[in-house]
């Protein structure tokens, strides 16, 4: 178990050592770009990524706004079950988060699409449809990237082997709490 341990523990502070941070300052400029253009972000993820969403949401509304250091208005799509549900037993799973963008999304939104694989499709629907809307995408991947690779504008893409889901996920998280941290640095 040991072994294991250090094996993992050496993957990720080496995924850490290799971020690219110019990556980590675009997406925080994407962010200010929305304060910017009275704008609205959506997260969107599956899973352990839909984990995320929601704790981002958290940090990046309510954490920023009691503190009164950003007002972004930020909404995870994963976390209402009943909708999620309704879409997925009434048109598909592959909708969920789709058919809450439909004529919501608007030009300059940013969606955050958090997806391992890159590959989900109901997330690979739902940015494929908020880029004829022009919105912004940050791709939140893993493993080779996927098809969200491919369609987003800007990548935080944790390159592993296919199925390190523990990793991938790790980091993700790591990102939004760089996030958080930058911004409760400013108030200090």
């Amino acid at each position: 178990m040991q072994n294991f341990i250090q094996k993992y523990i050496n993957n990720l502070t080496n995924i850490l050592n290799n971020l690219d941070l110019e990556v980590i300052e675009k997406i925080k400029d994407a962010l200010e770009d929305t304060i910017k253009n009275n704008s609205k972000i959506y997260i969107l993820g599956n899973g352990g990524s839909s984990a995320t969403a929601s704790h981002m949401v958290n940090d990046l509304s309510i954490g920023l706004k009691l503190r009164n250091i950003r007002n972004f208005n930020v909404e995870s799509l994963s976390d209402n079950s009943s909708v999620c549900t309704a879409i997925a037993n009434d048109t598909g799973y592959e909708n969920i988060f789709y058919a809450q963008l439909l004529h919501k999304v608007q030009k300059d939104d940013l969606i955050i699409a958090i997806s391992c694989s890159g590959n989900s499709p109901n997330i690979i629907k739902a940015v494929e449809y908020a880029k004829t809307r022009d919105a912004n995408i940050v791709g939140m991947i893993g493993f080779d990237g996927g098809k969200l690779q491919k369609l987003s504008d800007i990548n935080f893409h944790i390159p592993t082997d296919k199925g390190e889901y523990g990793l991938v996920e790790d980091v993700h998280m790591i990102l939004d709490h760089i996030i958080y941290s930058y911004y409760i640095s400013l108030k200090n």
